[in-house]
């Protein structure tokens, strides 16, 4: 880990007791990694360690989604988005930024890296690698793209409480899906 800030923002209005973090500035956390084997594993255990600070460790199925999803949006930025290399101008893989935000009983993750290329969802078949959008696309609430200067962000959004599922009138947390860079 490169960078670390962010915390925990407390509101302290009591009618949001029952929320397992507060609605309004529950917390940010972004971590910038470097291109390195081991950055996977540490965003992984950022997330399970940032959910444990934010009071939400007891929804263990929260934060298995979370921590896999994530490992496979920094897997993808580790193998897909390169950065030229100062010798030759080999590229070589890039720096990513993870950013965890929780807020209004949503998780939203955020992977940020040079890349341009636009994540596809492929059909989970028997291939050894391309299922990583499969499952974001499967687990997410919902997940999107945008591209931001010379890179894009990838991210995915998840509920903390069963409340934010009904938010705006639906029923399904998987209600919308914004698949594209744009």
């Amino acid at each position: 880990m490169l960078q670390l800030s962010g915390g925990r923002l407390p509101d302290p209005d009591p009618r949001y007791a029952a929320y397992p973090q507060p609605p309004l500035g529950a917390g940010h956390l972004s971590v910038e990694y470097a291109p390195r084997p081991d950055a996977v594993r540490e965003a992984r255990a950022a997330v399970r360690r940032q959910l444990e600070g934010w009071g939400l460790a007891d929804q263990e199925d929260l934060v298995d989604t979370a921590e896999l999803l994530v490992s496979e949006l920094a897997t993808n930025a580790l193998l897909h988005s390169h950065s030229p290399n100062d010798v030759g101008g080999t590229p070589t893989a890039s720096r990513f930024r993870l950013t965890l935000i929780a807020s209004h009983g949503v998780l939203r993750c955020e992977v940020a890296d040079v890349g341009r290329r636009t994540p596809q969802v492929l059909e989970a078949g028997t291939s050894e690698s391309g299922r990583g959008m499969f499952l974001v696309d499967a687990l997410a609430r919902r997940w999107g793209c945008h591209q931001d200067g010379p890179g894009k962000t990838v991210w995915f959004e998840l509920g903390t409480c069963g409340c934010a599922a009904l938010a705006g009138g639906g029923s399904s947390c998987r209600r919308g899906r914004s698949s594209g860079c744009g």
